[in-house]
């Protein structure tokens, strides 16, 4: 076919053909996308909550599960769910969020608060013309899940959260306990508050150096550090990760590069802007300090995962339940670290799959 469009179009009519048809896919928010890697996973853009984001979907009917990833990820980091749930009955859907991979970066610090990116969830739904959905999030995509349900209960008919818990609205801003415990020593979250964009523009110098440091299970061989002072003067994060011997049998070197590409195409800032509103999120939260969350509840983290800092599931059921009144259940998964949901598919996607068939 493309032989005989050529023989019938001369070169130029070609050109502005094509040009024509790019323009069209571009404001129709259709194609204008790299391919997804990931067999029976497509892309498309949709405008949401002011904004043009990509979305990674799969299955045609079904109840909707949204996924909301963390940092530094992307929607790949749900490849093993989004295939999982659709085969298993669910129409599934897992945006880069705001700020990352081929979705807008504003410009704008504040543009990255918790109503913003709520209101980015919703949006999605209202795109895709559903009503309501079970969410799910991982890292920073649990606190915009958490936060997602508070502010828009009727949006939401069930909260799958993994890794970062929540016993509700601190009486006290983050920020303030953070730089009282860690004062002039380093601290990736205070780092990444300082002003003039030096987080991002280290892991924007050497994207794989970062995640590759990362992306990694809490036993995995290291490299020693080449930062060991403990004082943030003495430089920044990489040089305070060891370098990893190896990749971690659940991560393919193909894996990384994805995600990798994904960054050296992006950058960074979008994401390290999350950080940048803790503070701000807590002052305009203060209305949710005593809203509860009422929709079945799930929380999901690897048992060794350091966010957790060593709670067991007696201690995790205990504060979650001050918030969440119906959580269902609480799932350490053994000899697991952040990255859970990757880590450990299998048992993810397992536990996953019994909370919603009870619901």
């Amino acid at each position: 076919m493309t032989s005989t469009f050529t023989r019938i179009l001369p070169r130029v009519a070609i050109s502005t053909y094509l040009l024509l048809f790019s323009a069209l896919a571009f404001a129709q928010g259709n194609t204008m996308t790299t391919p997804s890697p990931v067999d029976g996973i497509t892309f498309r853009f949709i405008e949401s909550n002011g904004i043009r984001m990509r979305i990674a979907e799969a299955g045609d009917s079904g109840p909707l599960i949204l996924f909301a990833h963390g940092w530094p990820e992307s929607w790949y980091n749900w490849r093993h769910q989004l295939t999982y749930f659709a085969n298993a009955g669910y129409r599934v859907v897992a945006p880069d969020m705001r700020g990352y991979g081929e979705t807008d970066k504003p410009a704008d610090v504040d543009e990255y608060d918790i109503v913003h990116l709520a209101g980015d969830m919703v949006g999605i739904l209202d795109a895709l013309g559903e009503e309501t959905a079970i969410m799910v999030g991982h890292d920073w995509g649990a606190i915009v899940a958490w936060n997602s349900v508070l502010m828009h209960p009727e949006r939401f008919s069930a909260l799958i959260a993994m890794s970062v818990p929540y016993g509700g609205r601190a009486p006290q801003s983050p920020m303030v306990a953070w730089q009282e415990s860690f004062g002039d020593n380093f601290y990736y979250i205070l780092y990444h508050n300082e002003a003039g964009g030096v987080a991002e523009a280290e892991y924007d110098s050497d994207p794989k150096g970062i995640l590759s440091r990362l992306y990694l299970s809490p036993n995995s061989p290291r490299e020693a550090p080449t930062i060991n002072d403990r004082a943030r003067s003495a430089g920044g994060w990489i040089g305070r990760l060891g370098a990893p011997i190896g990749l971690p049998d659940w991560l393919s070197q193909e894996d990384l590069d994805y995600v990798v590409g994904q960054f050296e195409s992006a950058g960074f800032r979008g994401g390290v802007n999350y950080y940048r509103n803790f503070h701000r999120n807590w002052e305009i939260t203060e209305h949710l300090t005593d809203t509860k969350i009422d929709v079945p509840t799930l929380f999901i983290a690897g048992e060794q995962d350091v966010v957790i800092a060593g709670a067991n599931q007696g201690q995790l059921t205990g504060a979650m339940s001050r918030v969440a009144t119906d959580l269902r259940d609480v799932v350490l998964i053994p000899d697991i670290g952040h990255w859970v949901q990757q880590e450990a598919p299998e048992e993810t996607n397992a536990a996953m799959h019994e909370f919603l068939q009870g619901i």
